[in-house]
């Protein structure tokens, strides 16, 4: 357990040192096992604000260079002091430079379908199965697989392209532990220059060929 160790808990969780410490010699010094450690025992000031209701916010307007792509992102924290925070500001920029450049399709997994998850783990586990894994391990290996599935689609699970030792999540509570007030990423919209228009077109050439010949 190093000094480093237990700053990055501390930035993260907002927690005491001894708690920090505690935390880490009960999971092996592993940071993200230690963080549900510290909120299981109502020790995590991030966790705590978690569930606090977040309804002012800000919405951020980001065009990356060149006008390809647009992104409209909604976060929202308690009060509008800290809505106007510059550090809340820089926060709500980052990620929103970040959905235009990772394109996530959901802010979390809960919202994800149940029918898009179905089908991955189908899909995955037909991959395991015709690599020849012996089925009593398959499982497992089809839920860490889903694990890089979230991670590509969903905003909270993906590695944070200013600093890809954290994900996303990782970055909003220590933001959460810094500022002091429950902060929660609602909703967001990216555009991209063009899309859909093949797609429209196809429709409409088939629908065309499609009623020539009745």
């Amino acid at each position: 357990m190093g000094a480093a160790q237990v700053k990055e808990l501390r930035e993260r969780t907002g927690a005491g040192i001894k708690d920090c410490v505690a935390a880490l010699a009960a999971t092996t010094d592993d940071i993200d096992k230690a963080i549900d450690w510290l909120r299981a025992k109502g020790l995590s000031n991030a966790g705590k604000k978690a569930g606090r209701i977040a309804s002012e916010g800000l919405v951020e307007a980001y065009i990356h260079a060149g006008g390809k792509i647009g992104v409209i992102l909604e976060v929202n924290c308690e009060t509008d002091f800290v809505a106007l925070n510059q550090g809340f500001k820089d926060l709500i920029r980052g990620i929103a430079m970040h959905i235009a450049a990772a394109a996530p399709e959901y802010v979390r997994r809960e919202e994800v379908p149940a029918d898009a998850i179905e089908r991955e783990r189908r899909v995955q586990l037909e991959r395991v199965m015709g690599e020849g894994k012996p089925e009593h391990i398959a499982a497992k290996i089809v839920d860490g697989r889903m694990s890089k599935f979230y991670e590509d689609v969903c905003l909270l699970d993906q590695k944070y392209i200013r600093d890809d030792s954290k994900t996303v999540d990782q970055v909003v509570k220590e933001a959460v532990a810094h500022i002091g007030e429950n902060i929660q990423i609602r909703r967001f919209t990216r555009y991209v220059m063009g899309e859909g228009l093949q797609k429209k077109a196809d429709d409409f050439a088939a629908e065309v060929a499609a009623q020539a010949g009745r």
